[in-house]
C-alpha cells in the first residue's frame, strides 16, 4: 500500500530533520534521557516503606482517613504482585512527561488566552494532537531518537499536553472583569495582573489541566511499552503478546491502582484552589460595594 502525497510530505520532511539535525537529536535525546534516568533512580533509591509511609501521610493530609486507608492497601497490593520496581519506572516517565507538558503547556496557554489569533492556531494545533491516534506519534519519536524512554517521554508529551493548554486559557477567560479592572485601578502592569490576579483566580482550571495530563499520560503507557518504555506498560504488553491473562491483569490493575491514587491526589490541589477562590470572591465583595458607592 503506497502513501499520498499527503503522506510523502509528512515522510519527507520527517527524513528531512532526522537528515540535518540529527546531532540536535542526539544531544537532545542524551540529555532527556539522563534527566528521566535521574529522576527513576531518585526514586527508585527510596525504599518501599518510606515512600509507603510519605504517600498514605500525604494522602491523609489531602483526602482524608479512607482515602489514605486506600493509598496504603494499593501500594501493598502492587507490592505484593512484584510490580513496585515497574510502578517506579512508570511514574517517573509520567512525571517527566507532565512537568514538561507543564513547561510548554501553560505558557503556550497563557499566551492563548491574551491574544485570540494564537488561541484560533491553538485551538487547531490542539485538536489535531488529540485526535491523532497515539500509534502515530510513536513512529517520527523512534526514526529521531531512536528506542528506549526518550521517544516515549516526547510522544507522551504530544498526547498529553493539549489539557493544561487549554484549561490554561479557559481559566484565565474566566476570571471576572470586576477584579481585572480593580487592579488597574491601583495602577497594576499586565505582569502584575497575571501574576496577581488571573493565574491565582484560574488556580482550579489549571489544576483540572494537570490533572487531566496525568491522567493522559497514564493512558499512554501500554502504548510507550512497545518502543522500549518499560514499565507497567511492558508487563502488559507481556500479557498480550504471551496471551497470559494473570500477567495482564495484575499488570493492568497496577497501572489502574496508580492512575486512581495520582488523580485524586492532584485532584485535591485543584478543590483547595476552588474553595481558596471562592472565599477570596466573598471577602472582596463588600470592598468592592463600598468602592462603587464611593
Amino acid at each position: 500500500m503506497n502513501s499520498s502525497v499527503i503522506g510523502k510530505f509528512a515522510e519527507n520532511a520527517v527524513n528531512f530533520l532526522f537528515q540535518h539535525f540529527r546531532g540536535g537529536f542526539d544531544a537532545f535525546s542524551a540529555a532527556l534521557g539522563a534527566v528521566i534516568k535521574l529522576l527513576e533512580d531518585g526514586l527508585a533509591a527510596v525504599p518501599f516503606a518510606a515512600m509507603l509511609v510519605f504517600l498514605v501521610a500525604f494522602a491523609l493530609w489531602r483526602r482524608g482517613v479512607v482515602f489514605s486507608i486506600f493509598v496504603g492497601i494499593a501500594l501493598l497490593a502492587i507490592h505484593y504482585m512484584g510490580l513496585w520496581a515497574q510502578t517506579v519506572s512508570t511514574l517517573a516517565l509520567v512525571v517527566a512527561a507532565t512537568v514538561f507538558s507543564l513547561v510548554i503547556g501553560v505558557p503556550l496557554g497563557i499566551w492563548g488566552a491574551r491574544n485570540r489569533r494564537v488561541e484560533v492556531v491553538l485551538r487547531s494545533l490542539l485538536d489535531f494532537m488529540q485526535t491523532m491516534p497515539a500509534f502515530v506519534y510513536l513512529i517520527p519519536a523512534v526514526i529521531l531518537f531512536g528506542l528506549g524512554r526518550v521517544p516515549a517521554v516526547i510522544a507522551t508529551i504530544v498526547f498529553s499536553m493539549p489539557p493544561v493548554v487549554r484549561l490554561t486559557t479557559l481559566g484565565i477567560r474566566q476570571v471576572r472583569e470586576e477584579l481585572l479592572e480593580a487592579g488597574r485601578s491601583f495602577g497594576s502592569t499586565d505582569s502584575q495582573l497575571l501574576w496577581k490576579i488571573q493565574l491565582p483566580n484560574a488556580l482550579p482550571s489549571i489544576m483540572a489541566g494537570v490533572n487531566q495530563t496525568i491522567m493522559m499520560a497514564l493512558s499512554m503507557v501500554v502504548v510507550a511499552s512497545m518502543i522500549g518504555a518499560g514499565g507497567l506498560g511492558e508487563y502488559v504488553l507481556s500479557g498480550i503478546q504471551r496471551l497470559d491473562i494473570g500477567i495482564g491483569f495484575e499488570g493492568g490493575l497496577g497501572v489502574v491502582l496508580l492512575a486512581i491514587v495520582l488523580d485524586r491526589l492532584t485532584e485535591s490541589f485543584g478543590v483547595k484552589a476552588k474553595k481558596t477562590k471562592r472565599s477570596s470572591v466573598r471577602t472582596a465583595k463588600p470592598g468592592a460595594s463600598a468602592a462603587a458607592r464611593t
